[in-house]
């Protein structure tokens, strides 16, 4: 009996130490979830071969702000192809996805977005003027779901025509293409062009193009007018069939000035003045950073650009028989040759 009692103890006491030292050893790690990686819904209107360089500044940005695609962040871009009716429903699948951010490349994506979203922060690019477009309640507050860099185009405008004058000095009938979506009559832009006009005694002949179907016929009808001169103010579909365009006014004869693009400059045009739409993308970055880190659209002021370029092509010049006024030359910021 007593040997039977001391082995029970010895097998219990066993089992006990046995116990203690399995729980002695640490169990393995649960499973952790992967961190949620960002994902940004980036809008635009053209083709993934037009213009790689904005999406590319974005990129480098973002870079710049520590966040690298394909690591931390993902980027979705869908383009509508050059048609706007396509956006509206390319602004609604990124709300089906549930994307963090949609980064909007211009004002057609921007009003897309918005009205497919009150709820997902918006980033605008190239939008031109947000305030006077009605994308943003003012500067300091924009409001709703929406920020991003923004330009003041009823200033610009005035800068496009004077610069095209001194280009141009004996030119006094104008040509102003617009596509009306962005550019009515009643607009404050239109307005200060036409006041601005009057005091350099030139004369506006408006010229308004619906879709880029229009445009053979726009530029035919210009020499019927007396046009000696064009500017092209800015649309997102300029922008995507500039070298059509500049082919047009190269055709025609017309010294041109095309807004803010130094990109139609780089594809033959005359000169361009104004922000660098890749410098705009570079910068929208900050904004996407700042959200993803919890900061709302609303209280994130809207930029203005504080850098703007002049960019002139001398080769353009001499084919229209133009001499560039030194002040010109000396202003410039680029002169391609």
């Amino acid at each position: 009996m007593l040997g039977d009692f001391i082995m029970r103890r010895t097998t219990m006491g066993l089992m006990l130490t046995l116990a203690f030292a399995i729980l002695a050893v640490p169990l393995p790690p649960l499973a952790q979830s992967p961190a949620k990686v960002p994902r940004i819904g980036v809008l635009l209107l053209g083709a993934s071969s037009d213009n790689p360089e904005f999406l590319d500044a974005f990129r480098q940005g973002l870079r710049e702000l520590g966040w690298v695609e394909g690591q931390n962040i993902a980027l979705a871009p869908r383009y509508a192809e050059g048609e706007p009716a396509r956006l509206a429903a390319l602004a609604a699948e990124f709300v089906r996805l549930k994307v963090d951010v949609i980064l909007a490349g211009n004002p057609l994506a921007v009003q897309a977005a918005q009205h497919a979203t009150t709820e997902l922060p918006i980033v605008m690019a190239g939008v031109g003027d947000a305030v006077s477009l009605g994308l943003v309640a003012s500067l300091a507050r924009p409001g709703r779901n929406l920020t991003g860099p923004s330009e003041q185009y009823a200033d610009l405008a005035l800068k496009w025509l004077e610069l095209l004058k001194e280009a141009v000095p004996q030119a006094s009938r104008v040509g102003v293409l617009t596509l009306s979506t962005l550019w009515p009559v009643q607009s404050e832009p239109w307005q200060a062009l036409q006041q601005a006009a009057q005091t350099m005694r030139v004369t506006l002949h408006r010229v308004e193009v619906r879709e880029p179907s229009d445009f053979e016929r726009a530029f035919a009808g210009m020499p019927q007018e007396h046009v000696e001169a064009l500017l092209v103010l800015p649309h997102p579909l300029v922008l995507r069939h500039r070298t059509r365009l500049v082919a047009l006014a190269a055709e025609r004869h017309l010294p041109t000035i095309w807004g803010p693009f130094r990109e139609c400059v780089e594809a033959g045009g005359l000169l361009a003045y104004g922000p660098s739409l890749r410098e705009q993308y570079r910068r929208t970055a900050y904004f996407v950073d700042k959200i993803l880190k919890g900061a709302k659209p609303a209280d994130l002021p809207v930029e203005q650009p504080t850098k703007f370029e002049l960019v002139l092509n001398l080769k353009t010049a001499q084919a229209l028989g133009i001499t560039m006024p030194p002040s010109l030359l000396m202003l410039a910021d680029e002169v391609i040759r």
